[in-house]
């Protein structure tokens, strides 16, 4: 049985980690080597590292954070934002980036994806989709949840992958920061078109919502959260017992 991870999300800007709602609203949470340091003490299975304003604003990630979050932790990392050419993937991978995570710089670009995928591995790329309903239909959003594409997202994703995106975050803007439980819709449509690992996005509340997520989307390899991580809503090792209680296989913090 596939072990179901746990994933505590750093949004960073201006060098610190923020969280807001519905992908705006952002307030200031903490530092982020002093997060990375914690929840890799916490029995996080991974960590992701987003530069969440380095696309909008047309500029490079910040490698020099990024350099010391990675030399604190022992668990793989991923790191987006502002990812638009293989150099961009050159440069974050030799901070210490386990994964790349693209997404504007794909809807931009997709033969990237292609690219990033032949030099250095599928499993090294990560299409991070933000996905929001219009008028009933999932579309598409680049530029931090900005900008609407006008592209179905189903499609958009399927296609991603078929091009060497290894793994997908399924970013709801709909759900994100509303503690309302996952976009359970969204990802069962995301996990019946693809068949590499799904990462589940925006809507974490309590422990319950990632009871409800893998029980109810058995395919969805994992569950990302940031405020209720950041805050101490949930704490990791409690929310590994709860799920392990239920029947759920995770690695169970020492």
């Amino acid at each position: 049985m596939i072990t179901k991870r746990i994933i505590p999300c750093l949004d960073v800007k201006n060098g610190r980690v923020v969280k807001g709602v519905n992908f705006g609203g952002l307030n200031d949470v903490s530092d982020p080597v002093e997060l990375a340091r914690f929840y890799n003490a916490s029995g996080a299975d991974e960590l992701v590292f987003y530069d969440i304003t380095a696309s909008y604003e047309g500029r490079a990630l910040f490698t020099d954070i990024l350099r010391r979050v990675a030399s604190e932790i022992f668990i793989p990392l991923t790191v987006g934002g502002g990812i638009n050419t293989l150099e961009d993937f050159d440069r974050v991978l030799k901070c210490g980036a386990d994964k790349v995570s693209v997404n504007s710089g794909a809807i931009k670009n997709p033969a990237l994806i292609t690219e990033a995928a032949k030099k250095y591995g599928d499993q090294c790329v990560v299409l991070s989709a933000d996905v929001k309903r219009v008028d009933g239909v999932f579309r598409v959003f680049a530029k931090g949840g900005r900008e609407n594409t006008g592209m179905e997202a189903i499609e958009w994703i399927k296609r991603c992958v078929s091009m060497g995106a290894g793994e997908v975050v399924v970013n709801s803007i709909d759900t994100d920061g509303v503690k309302q439980g996952f976009d359970i819709e969204m990802l069962r449509a995301v996990c019946d078109a693809v068949n590499v690992p799904v990462i589940a996005s925006g809507g974490a509340g309590c422990v319950n919502d990632f009871v409800r997520l893998f029980k109810e989307v058995p395919d969805v390899d994992a569950g990302l959260a940031a405020s209720v991580f950041h805050f101490g809503e949930i704490k990791i090792p409690d929310l590994k017992r709860d799920l392990h209680a239920n029947s759920i296989n995770v690695r169970l913090v020492k």
